[in-house]
């Protein structure tokens, strides 16, 4: 692979990501401060929300979330189980039980005909849809059977701050929008499209969700004197209100990731050129399937998963994984499915009596290969990248006709075209970074 690393995943800092953070030092004030504010207003503009909430990480915004929605003990959270655990634990937290739903085979998405299933077994009072991958779900769907079946609908989009769906009306809408849901919530993991070390955020069209989200990130404490139960006039009387967490971003943190926003279209444009250059040197390859395009969702790609048959190409993920460390191309898996953790497949988190039935939830997992869309990656890198995956696989790919040269010989793949066309607007804003 050369003398250059290939990187999988990990932050883009530039000089004046580095120059707002010395700022925010040089000021001296490091905690609740304007930093935040502001990068609470930007996100909220971005998105299109009327409201954004910032804090300490996406496990925390999770958790915020499901205290601002009221979820508690005898309630039923359901959500997919490709995901990290943190989705089903925001509900575990605050003392309701998770159901899983099964996925779309194909995107990896949760199934919005498995969630009506799932409401319908009783005690359900929210769904938590992710956006695998940073590719939308069908959310306007699943918002619209929400309202059907009375369940709060919290969008988990830590993988997809910036991407994008069409909706029926004809508009597209950033994820975070919350057209079809009452919060979404991201997070700014150092592998996620912006980072601001560590973070997170939750967004809302919802004022008194918004009131509650601030309060619980809070201590639980207000400094409003129009939201005192006990008259107090003193200018240092505040009051606790209910149990709340410190679960607030820093000045410093705040700085990194308000700097990072500035330029985080540049940031998803390259990575959708990168998943696009992979759509044209798999595309068609047998035993080789990636992800689908839809006209109708533009995504985030933090990873680029495609599906491998492993048993039809004779070899071990595992295997394949070693093979490719020793060329220098790191891959990775996503996501290991949450119910078959310890944790809720024997413990605690169990989901009443038996296995779920998760068929192509385990399908997709044990196919998948997540390959690197890091910014910073050349076309070149990523040819090198699909070269160094084939050429693993060549003593098997060779009794399939055409397919090795498909893959090895691609000196003028052009990649698959965007969804969307582009339009001046966009591509003029995509220049400056906003």
């Amino acid at each position: 692979m050369g003398d250059r690393d290939m990187p999988y995943g990990g932050p883009v800092i530039d000089a004046e990501d580095m120059e707002a953070v010395i700022d925010v030092l040089k000021g001296g004030r490091v905690a609740e401060g304007p930093v935040s504010a502001a990068f609470e207003r930007a996100l909220s503009e971005y998105t299109g929300a009327a409201y954004a909430v910032v804090c300490s990480s996406g496990t925390a915004a999770l958790h915020l979330a499901c205290l601002a929605a009221g979820l508690g003990p005898g309630d039923t959270v359901i959500t997919t189980p490709l995901t990290t655990p943190s989705t089903a634990n925001a509900a575990m937290y605050v003392g309701a039980s998770v159901t899983f739903a099964d996925v779309d085979p194909e995107t990896g998405n949760i199934d919005p005909g498995k969630v009506i299933e799932a409401a319908r077994a009783g005690g359900a009072r929210a769904v938590i849809p992710v956006h695998y991958g940073g590719r939308p779900a069908e959310v306007e769907r699943i918002g619209a059977l929400a309202r059907d079946l009375g369940l709060v609908v919290i969008e988990d989009a830590r993988e997809a701050l910036g991407a994008e769906r069409l909706d029926d009306d004809g508009r597209w809408r950033k994820v975070g929008s919350c057209d079809h849901s009452e919060m979404t919530v991201f997070s700014f993991h150092p592998t996620r499209a912006i980072t601001s070390g560590e973070g997170g955020a939750v967004t809302t069209n919802d004022r008194g969700l918004y009131e509650l989200l601030k309060s619980y990130r809070d201590h639980g404490v207000t400094r409003d004197p129009a939201a005192f139960v006990n008259r107090r006039p003193a200018p240092w009387y505040y009051e606790m209100q209910r149990l709340g967490f410190n679960y607030r971003l820093s000045e410093i943190h705040a700085a990194l990731g308000m700097s990072q926003l500035k330029r985080l279209d540049r940031l998803i444009e390259r990575r959708r050129e990168i998943a696009a250059l992979y759509g044209g040197l798999f595309g068609g390859l047998p035993l080789f399937t990636t992800p689908p395009e839809s006209p109708r969702a533009r995504g985030a790609w933090p990873f680029y998963p495609v599906a491998i048959d492993f048993d039809g190409l004779g070899v071990s993920r595992a295997g394949l994984f070693g093979r490719l460390a020793e060329a220098g191309v790191s891959l990775d898996v996503h996501h290991v499915p949450v119910h078959t953790q310890p944790y809720y497949a024997e413990g605690p988190g169990r989901p009443g009596a038996g296995k779920p039935d998760l068929p192509s939830a385990e399908r997709f997992f044990a196919c998948e290969v997540s390959l690197p869309v890091h910014p910073a990656l050349s076309d070149e890198d990523v040819k090198a990248i699909a070269r160094a995956l084939a050429s693993e696989m060549t003593h098997t790919l060779a009794a399939v006709p055409g397919a090795t040269a498909k893959v090895i010989d691609f000196p003028s793949v052009q990649p698959r075209k965007a969804a969307r066309p582009e339009t001046k607007e966009e591509t003029d804003d995509a220049k400056v970074g906003m």
